[in-house]
């Protein structure tokens, strides 16, 4: 089931996506943007968190997800009708889960490159993690 569930997330681009594909910048993090790290809480205990990133996990230690959990606080935390980013590790699940977001929702997503790995080489602003 699970990999369906991947594999229509991979089918699901269309050309209607609102789909950015960009590197974090000092711009992007200063544009306030919300970014919202789709990481889990242990790595964001390891390398913190960009600066004013907001944390809500997406795929946990097992590569278990839970769609609806995961719509229900994003659209507490932020407003979805406006532009927001993600990122994870390197970007990986965030490519994944932009395209579904932007695709299927209609959603304006930025899918940070690269990830936390860029943030750290780039020396972006990264804060520690505050359960």
């Amino acid at each position: 089931m699970k990999k369906i569930i991947t594999l229509l997330f991979v089918l699901s681009i269309s050309i209607f996506a609102e789909l950015k594909n960009e590197y974090p910048t000092q711009k992007l993090i200063d544009s306030k943007i919300p970014i919202i790290d789709i990481r889990t809480p242990p790595e964001w205990v390891e390398t913190g968190l960009v600066k004013g990133a907001i944390p809500i996990m997406f795929f946990d230690e097992r590569a278990r997800y839970d769609i609806p959990k995961f719509l229900n606080t994003l659209n507490k935390k932020i407003d979805t009708t406006k532009p927001f980013a993600l990122i994870c590790r390197t970007g990986s699940r965030t490519k994944i889960l932009s395209e579904f977001l932007s695709s299927e929702l209609n959603y304006k997503v930025i899918n940070l490159l690269g990830g936390m790995v860029y943030i750290k080489a780039k020396g972006l602003p990264i804060e520690a993690y505050k359960k």
